[in-house]
């Protein structure tokens, strides 16, 4: 028997190309079966059950790369797809997470009855358990993605406005405009990023607009690098070319002729600023510089578990750092994807 069965379309036409994998199905029905209920209905100790929930997915992962290369084509990403799956969530429950059935995020005077250090418990009233004061760890999760996707997505957005123009004035008129920008550029990043941002932390009232300006000196000299280099780019091209020669005025030829095919890559490339501040972020809460407990990040949720809290309670530290690990990884995956399609530089390569 053929490892493979050929589709047939909706009409009875046969599809092109498409095929069902059976070592493919073989392999993730089994390793979704086993990463599900392992972690229940394995007895003995934990590690046991975390390997055989580890084994399973390795088996599901495997076989679900065979079905969709099979039904899809060899170019299908699984990781790619699951990165974008975890994002869509996490922004999903974060910006409705007033509207879902959550328990106490923020206020502890609400908590007193509640369990404190409950460990995670799926079908319990907190499924990912509690932290000292019994605040619900699923709530705090997603209420400090709120804080840390605001600020750092609004951080990428300054950088990629004014790094972006700043680079297109810098490429586009070269000369002493791109000398004076190349020396402001290098002066900030000769400025170490932890101690710029600790500097800013103790001077600056921390809170979410100031935290979202301080991240973005850090994004702001790769912005300004990146817009240059596409615009010396783009300035070569015929539409350039033909733009100028028909008399358009440079602002024009940068705000009509630039700026559009500029856009895309910066925006590409903006992606991937978000993971590196993502971490700044919740690093600056971690010091206690940030995002001020009880509002919930994920920085300060890992500061909860420091000294015996995290032998005791691996859960306090587990759930935000999980969080922030996956989060980080989906936006550098994604980011690198759309560098390669968008950057005209990535795309000669």
């Amino acid at each position: 028997m053929s490892d493979f069965v050929e589709f047939t379309g909706p009409a009875g036409s046969r599809g092109r190309g498409r095929y069902l994998s059976w070592p493919g199905l073989g392999l993730a029905v089994p390793g979704l079966a086993l990463a599900a209920l392992a972690p229940a209905a394995l007895p003995g100790p934990g590690w046991l059950s975390l390997l055989a929930f580890a084994v399973g997915l390795g088996l599901a992962y495997a076989g679900l790369v065979r079905l969709g290369r099979g039904v899809f084509g060899g170019s299908f990403d699984l990781m790619f797809w699951l990165c974008l799956a975890w994002l869509v969530v996490l922004v999903s429950a974060a910006v409705l997470a007033p509207m879902l059935p959550l328990g106490e995020y923020h206020d502890i005077a609400k908590t007193i009855d509640a369990p404190a250090m409950a460990p995670p418990a799926l079908f319990s009233e907190h499924p990912l358990g509690t932290n000292n004061f019994g605040l619900d760890l699923l709530a705090r999760v997603l209420y400090g993605a709120r804080a840390s996707l605001l600020v750092s997505i609004g951080a990428v957005a300054i950088g990629m406005a004014v790094g972006g123009a700043i680079g297109i004035l810098a490429g586009y008129f070269r000369r002493l405009t791109d000398t004076a920008v190349g020396v402001a550029t290098n002066s900030l990043l000769a400025v170490p990023p932890l101690i710029l941002l600790i500097a800013l932390g103790t001077v600056l009232e921390p809170n979410l607009r100031n935290i979202a300006i301080a991240l973005s000196l850090l994004a702001l000299p790769s912005m300004i690098r990146m817009a240059r280099a596409a615009t010396l780019t783009f300035a070569q091209r015929e539409f350039v070319l033909a733009a100028t020669a028909m008399g358009a005025s440079r602002w024009r030829v940068m705000g009509r002729e630039l700026l559009p095919n500029v856009l895309l890559p910066l925006a590409s490339y903006g992606m991937v600023i978000v993971s590196v501040l993502i971490v700044a972020e919740a690093s600056l809460s971690f010091l206690g510089l940030g995002i001020q407990a009880p509002d919930p990040s994920w920085g300060n949720m890992i500061a909860e578990g420091e000294g015996n809290a995290f032998q005791d309670h691996p859960h306090i530290v587990l759930v935000p750092g999980v969080t922030l690990f996956l989060t980080v990884f989906a936006f550098n995956l994604i980011g690198e994807k759309a560098r390669k399609r968008w950057d005209p530089r990535q795309a000669k390569l």
